[in-house]
């Protein structure tokens, strides 16, 4: 997860600000080597797209979840995705967030095996920002859990984040617009 505020960020209680933004699965797709797969070398492509031209105009953090994620797998990579992930500000995590996660967890019926996407999400509950960047369609950027995400924090009274793709956030200019 990398939680994402336009600057001066000054939020509900918490000092962010929720004009916030959350990713998750991002820094894979910004630290790997380029795919033979054409949609996923898409989304990488996208993801660096939108870390270096967008990027700059948002305050970023991460939790210790996205620290425990970015050390799996290949000592390599890993190593990789921890330097990338030094320079953004760690969130602190509250006593209400694992209760919260747990809650996501239930309503929106996630895995067990993928609970730290409720971690995830629950971050950006808790912290009140607007966005939660992701390319975790299965669990998090998808329609039926969105519906199901909306009418759950509805009912809770709580904040609702736009959860959306580095796609959904990358400027595009088209021949004959002006920028």
């Amino acid at each position: 997860m990398i939680v994402i505020g336009r600057d001066n960020c000054s939020g509900r209680n918490h000092d962010i600000r929720r004009d916030g933004l959350l990713g998750d699965d991002n820094r894979r797709a910004l630290t790997s080597y380029p795919s033979r797969d054409i949609i996923v070398a898409a989304r990488q492509a996208l993801t660096r797209q939108w870390w270096s031209q967008q990027r700059p105009n948002y305050r970023c953090f991460i939790s210790a979840h996205v620290i425990e994620e970015a050390g799996a797998g290949d000592s390599t990579a890993a190593a990789q995705r921890l330097e990338t992930l030094q320079q953004i500000e760690a969130l602190p995590p509250t006593a209400g967030l694992e209760s919260l996660a747990e809650r996501v967890q239930s309503a929106l019926d996630i895995p067990r095996k993928a609970r730290l996407d409720a971690f995830h999400l629950a971050y950006a509950i808790y912290y009140e920002l607007d966005y939660l960047l992701t390319w975790n369609c299965a669990h998090l950027a998808n329609a039926r859990r969105l519906r199901m995400l909306t009418d759950f924090l509805q009912s809770q009274s709580l904040w609702l984040p736009i959860i959306c793709t580095p796609e959904e956030m990358v400027e595009v200019s088209r021949e004959g617009e002006n920028d």
